[in-house]
């Protein structure tokens, strides 16, 4: 998985880590150890990820957490525009423009669990006005789009 197109991490580790921290120090957010250790675990992971898989991970570093713990660290980093949640798989995975509100699309490959984010105005205007003309205020967006990905179509 080095580099390729329909991978999310485009920065190592270190480097998206402290992109969060000054992301959430601008907004006089805390990135205590247990956000950053699970913002680390959700970039780390080869495909979005579930809370439960996270806590089973966190386990190994900090013995047995409860649910709501890890809940509650992943509503800050949705909150903040670190992770995004992947709604048909129940499922967590990093942002690609941490920090900056844009709408965005998953192309979710159905079969080997990839999800790649995707950044098109377009589809978000046309839903956007949609949405409005059906005299709806849209607040978030997020689109998913099952299907297969390159290398399993190809």
């Amino acid at each position: 998985m080095h580099g390729s197109a329909h991978h999310h991490h485009h920065d190592d580790l270190p480097t998206q880590l402290a992109r969060a921290d000054a992301i959430c120090a601008a907004r006089g957010a805390q990135l205590t150890p247990l956000r950053r250790q699970v913002l680390e675990l959700v970039l780390a992971a080869e495909q979005p990820i579930g809370a439960y898989a996270l806590l089973e991970q966190l386990k190994t570093t900090r013995g047995p957490a409860a649910p709501p713990t890890i809940y509650r660290a992943l509503d800050f980093l949705l909150e903040n525009g670190l992770v995004h949640r992947i709604e048909s798989l129940n499922a967590f995975t990093a942002c690609i423009d941490a920090g900056h509100a844009h709408a965005h699309q998953f192309l979710i490959c159905r079969s080997c669990g990839q999800a790649q984010e995707v950044t098109d105005r377009g589809v978000a205007s046309a839903l956007e006005s949609a949405a409005r003309s059906a005299g709806f205020l849209p607040e978030r967006m997020t689109v998913e789009i099952a299907g297969l990905c390159g290398r399993c179509a190809g």
